[in-house]
């Protein structure tokens, strides 16, 4: 997708705004030369404060985005796109956290907000994707806790390492789970890149 464009886009300094090793190599493994830069926004919004789910999750995205962009624009090689993202898990209508049977045999949400920075454009969006899990129980729960992967995961659990054999289906775009939705990502890159206003 990103073909016609990847000539601007590796001449770009794109920064992630984001210490997440998993979205890192998503966006490498298109193509993209980037860099992480942890976002110091502290991660405090309210999300009974928000209508939605997703202006919850690109609000703080956004900040994340806003709080990068503004910390290195007065560096000597200054970010050209600065992309952030949020993802949170809901079960019932309510945030999901802590790996538990809650999520046994019953269909649960992601929701993950991108906020895409270049210049003065900002392109907000959120994927939303249904992960349905098999039935599992307390053991297989404590086994998995112990591993200690589900420790730094929305929802508590990690889709594209051992969490992933508790899902027995997904109903949407995988990587919205994985923490960064590719197409939709790839879309607004080649729209803001398209006609070279930025080359």
């Amino acid at each position: 997708m990103l073909e016609p464009v990847m000539h601007i886009l590796k001449q770009k300094n794109i920064i992630l705004a984001s210490g997440s090793p998993r979205r890192k190599e998503l966006v490498e493994n298109i193509g993209l030369k980037i860099s992480l830069c942890p976002s110091l926004f502290e991660e405090n919004l309210d999300p009974k404060s928000f209508t939605t789910f997703s202006e919850f999750v690109e609000e703080t995205a956004l900040q994340k985005v806003l709080e990068v962009d503004d910390r290195l624009k007065n560096q000597s090689h200054k970010p050209d796109v600065v992309i952030g993202a949020d993802t949170m898990v809901t079960l019932d209508g309510e945030m999901f956290g802590k790996p538990t049977t809650e999520l046994s045999g019953r269909t649960h949400t992601v929701y993950t907000g991108v906020v895409v920075k270049s210049f003065d454009e900002i392109v907000k969006f959120t994927e939303k994707t249904n992960v349905v899990f098999g039935e599992i129980d307390d053991e297989q729960i404590r086994g998995y806790i112990a591993t200690g992967e589900p420790m730094d995961k929305a929802g508590g659990y990690g889709i594209q390492g051992v969490g992933g054999t508790f899902v027995e289906r997904v109903e949407g775009d995988y990587f919205t789970v994985v923490g960064l939705p590719l197409y939709r990502l790839c879309s607004v890159l080649y729209n803001m890149f398209k006609n070279h206003k930025y080359n």
